[in-house]
């Protein structure tokens, strides 16, 4: 698997990942020490949203173009809008429009960006299910690192190094992204509106699919996209140590994943996501630090083994032809939820108390896991052939239904 294409690519990932990893952190506690949860919810849900409008002219774009050259300019972009808002930090409260105009662009920079890796990881990778493992545990190494980075790096140097750290993660996965040489197949003659209609039909055509995109709006609404604002700002000065707790649970998730190759590996994933519950519970609850880490840790792990699953049937399930345009659909889908959830984090806050909400969505966890365990193509779905080998188990899905 180690190609000297893998490599790069995995390279890239890891540092863009690091990054990635220590702007929820730092942005919850600069932001939200200037603008309160609203400043907070009211970014993440701008950038979001502009990731979600241009997802799916991305997928069109990585099938015509390539998905490598997408990907670098993508990471061109997000250098300059997070390095507008270290320099912006400089003066100690930068104006909150300026923070949404360089969160808009840098979710342009996102959503062009996120229909390209499925694409990508069959391109480098002969295994999708081991190349998923394996950048699903560097994903969770740097969850864990970037959040006790980012709040030991904000308390000591404050919010200018950390946005510029992340700048310039942008530019080493861009770098490393140019180095890798793959062959592209040249797409036959087409236009925007038909390679959009095209990449609409197919993922239509998948039930598996877009049933649990539909499933996936409600968990977006309800639970992870009000969960960083409302529980950054309930656990406080310890959310860096818990949220390195859910990235050791990835870790721990992803190295799972390399080992068991379920027959129905969605309906294996949706019985390991209940597992999530256990971190907004023991936020709900109030529980001491020990507990709220245990409880993250549980929740890394649940999220990591679905999320491999979920990846790895998009790979080998969808024609590459069109593996970019259906990726776009799925994925715009699926954070659309996601947007609304962070823009009404703040003035849910004036009805509702957080632990309350939070308590609320651990419940909406299971509700989820349920709905997904009881759709029939969900459940079913199987592995593609090429898939079977290795360690297999038989998911107890079947006893949830």
């Amino acid at each position: 698997m180690w190609t000297r294409n893998f490599s790069l690519y995995f390279g890239a990932r890891t540092i863009s990942l690091l990054g990635d990893a220590m702007m929820p952190v730092a942005s919850a506690l600069a932001v939200g020490e200037v603008y309160g949860i609203a400043g907070v919810g009211y970014t993440l849900a701008i950038w979001t949203t502009s990731a979600v409008l241009v997802m799916l002219f991305g997928g069109v774009f990585a099938d015509r173009i390539g998905a490598r050259r997408l990907m670098i300019g993508a990471d061109a972009l997000r250098v300059v809008t997070q390095g507008c808002v270290a320099v912006a930090f400089l003066d100690g409260a930068p104006p909150l429009a300026l923070l949404l105009t360089m969160a808009f662009f840098s979710g342009i920079g996102a959503g062009t960006f996120e229909p390209c890796i499925n694409g990508m990881v069959p391109l480098v990778a002969k295994d999708p299910q081991r190349a998923n493992a394996t950048l699903k545990i560097a994903e969770a190494i740097t969850q864990l690192a970037g959040p006790a980075l980012a709040g030991v790096l904000i308390v000591a140097t404050g919010p200018v190094f950390v946005y510029t750290v992340d700048a310039a993660t942008f530019l080493v996965s861009g770098v490393a992204l140019l180095m890798i040489r793959v062959t592209v197949p040249k797409p036959g003659p087409s236009n925007v509106l038909g390679d959009l209609r095209r990449g609409w039909e197919e993922f239509r055509a998948m039930n598996w699919m877009w049933s649990t995109i539909l499933v996936w709006v409600f968990w977006g609404v309800l639970v992870i996209g009000p969960y960083v604002p409302l529980s950054s700002q309930v656990i406080g000065a310890d959310y860096g140590w818990v949220m390195a707790a859910l990235g050791l649970g990835t870790v721990l998730g992803g190295l799972v994943a390399i080992r068991l190759r379920p027959a129905k590996p969605l309906a294996a994933g949706a019985t390991a996501l209940s597992g999530y519950m256990a971190a907004p519970l023991s936020v709900a609850l109030g529980l001491p630090l020990p507990m709220l880490m245990a409880g993250h840790l549980i929740g890394g792990v649940a999220m990591a083994f679905w999320s491999v699953m979920w990846s790895t049937s998009v790979q080998t399930k969808v024609a590459p032809d069109v593996m970019n345009r259906v990726n776009a659909y799925q994925v715009a889908g699926s954070v659309s939820g996601m947007a609304v959830g962070q823009a009404i984090a703040g003035p849910v806050t004036t009805l509702i108390e957080p632990r309350t909400f939070i308590m609320g969505s651990a419940l909406v966890t299971l509700g989820v896991a349920a709905a997904l365990l009881l759709i029939r193509p969900i459940r079913q779905l199987g592995r593609a052939p090429e898939e079977t080998g290795g360690p297999s188990i038989v998911a107890p899905a079947e006893s949830l239904t």
